[in-house]
């Protein structure tokens, strides 16, 4: 990561426009927080030109009203909105809601807004810099995780990349994205500020995403991108976390795996682990050996800086190359 019912009609023609960024907001009952997250987009400190394209996904609280009021507030302010509607009675998802926010949008840039969330007022000035600097890039705030709303690309690169999955509810559209996005070349830009406050509650969206899914779609990217040009490799951790993913591999990638690797005498001195769902006969039993004694490239399964120190230490000590003789999967 580098620092640095109704619904809308056809791609438009963006650039030419003259607009430069589109503030993207898709909205289902978001009454409880729109008014911050709108008046966050009121407060940015941008000079150049700003939209806000507000796509309402068949909401039945005063969502609705809410966007009316803003609309007058931020168009008196110089900022254009467009609203778009889903009408009918059942939400199309927050996927297809962001994709029609982006339809009929017009800016040469993208910026991601979720209804729940708060924009610091420098957010969309500090990352159109830079997006300028940076091309084919989907650009993110400071922190541990790539946070879909802290994305801000070029509508360029979004067409390119490909719209949304509109699966709806349980689908991890943004995590959909993100690996399109990587398996075409894009990069991550970190803009190393403080640009959004991010709201975490029982009613979020993420929460229809079962973890399990999360976990099988990582599973698939992994063995998609690195596994499947490796001959073999070998599971560092043989706790939990490693016995889950090799149970999570396909058999065709399970017969890669040479052997377990820990600093836990316990399960070293167990020697092996053994695969008791595999139908195969024998089953399967996967050597378990201390990791200065296994063989590279690893898939590593352990937390950082989670040890005090201790693991990354470890790691050090075999002089090896990220993303050539490890990757990590934690």
């Amino acid at each position: 990561m580098a620092e640095a019912g109704g619904t809308a009609g056809s791609r438009p023609a963006g650039p030419g426009c003259g607009v430069q960024v589109s503030v993207i907001v898709p909205v289902h009952n978001s009454e409880c927080w729109l008014d911050e997250c709108l008046k966050s987009v009121w407060e940015q400190d941008f000079k150049q030109t700003m939209e806000l394209s507000v796509f309402n996904d068949a909401c039945k609280d005063s969502s609705a009203e809410i966007i009316a009021k803003w609309k007058i507030k931020l168009e008196d302010a110089g900022v254009p909105v467009i609203i778009g509607s889903n009408n009918s009675s059942q939400p199309r998802g927050v996927g297809f809601a962001k994709n029609q926010a982006v339809i009929q949008s017009s800016g040469a840039y993208l910026c991601f807004l979720d209804s729940d969330d708060v924009m610091m007022p420098q957010r969309v000035r500090l990352q159109y810099e830079a997006a300028i600097q940076h091309p084919n890039s989907v650009f993110t705030s400071h922190g541990p995780t790539v946070i879909m709303p802290t994305w801000f690309c070029s509508r360029e690169w979004f067409y390119h990349v490909g719209k949304f999955d509109e699966g709806g509810k349980g689908v991890p559209e943004d995590l959909l994205f993100f690996y399109k996005h990587i398996q075409k070349g894009g990069e991550v830009v970190r803009v190393n500020h403080c640009l959004l406050l991010y709201r975490y509650h029982p009613q979020a969206a993420t929460h229809s995403v079962l973890e399990e899914t999360i976990w099988n779609h990582r599973v698939r990217f992994l063995e998609d991108r690195v596994l499947s040009s490796w001959t073999s490799f070998t599971i560092w951790n043989a706790g939990k976390q490693g016995k889950k993913l090799y149970r999570s591999l396909s058999p065709a990638t399970r017969k890669k795996v040479t052997a377990f690797c820990d600093v836990d005498e316990k399960k070293i001195t167990r020697g092996f682990y053994t695969f008791e769902e595999s139908e195969e006969r024998p089953k399967p039993k996967i050597p378990i050996c201390h990791f200065r004694e296994a063989t590279p490239p690893f898939i590593i399964c352990v937390k950082l800086d989670l040890t005090g120190g201790a693991f990354e230490t470890n790691l050090n000590m075999l002089n090896l190359k990220e993303g050539v003789d490890y990757h990590h999967f934690n």
